[in-house]
């Protein structure tokens, strides 16, 4: 199943635009691990990194959930993947499946887009525990936008690794 990617628009309000971006970058993740088997996907990029395709899926399903339903939300949840609060232990893959990640990280993708679709403003304010500070929504929303963006740059060079696919 090829993930279906829209691109942002040129013109529009800054919600709308944050919106599409921060969906297209979520969408190139996924694109960059279209095909691939378990094993590919599972595949370390050279060593000495743990870097997988895998790996990277499970960190911002991590992410997501941590902004979005931790800070913006308030809720009291554990780590998907680690039961020690160790943001690091959703890179270790080699255990995993696709199934298993991608349902992960899906289901904190959707409860980020109702948390933020909720908000009545990107104004909201929160408190980030973890960063001993208050953020916006807007914060929240170009944090994950650059994370997404700087970790698709790694599955750039992972999927090239595996099968010598480039470009997005």
């Amino acid at each position: 199943m090829a993930t279906e990617r829209i691109d942002p628009p040129l013109v529009g309000g800054e919600r709308e635009m944050l919106r599409a971006f921060l969906d297209f970058h979520r969408a190139t993740l996924a694109m960059k691990c279209d095909g691939l088997s378990d094993e590919q996907l599972r595949t370390r990029s050279v060593p000495p990194s743990t870097l997988t395709l895998l790996g990277l899926v499970r960190h911002m399903a991590e992410v997501e959930r941590q902004w979005f339903r931790r800070v913006v939300n308030g809720e009291t949840l554990p780590h998907v993947w680690s039961d020690e609060h160790d943001f690091q232990a959703a890179y270790d893959a080699a255990g995993a499946t696709r199934s298993q990640a991608f349902a992960a990280w899906r289901a904190e993708v959707e409860h980020a887009r109702r948390i933020e679709r909720d908000a009545e403003s990107l104004d909201i304010v929160r408190h980030a525990e973890r960063w001993g500070e208050d953020v916006s929504l807007r914060l929240v929303m170009l944090h994950l936008i650059h994370d997404y963006a700087r970790h698709n740059g790694h599955a750039d060079l992972l999927r090239e690794a595996v099968d010598g696919t480039v470009g997005a």
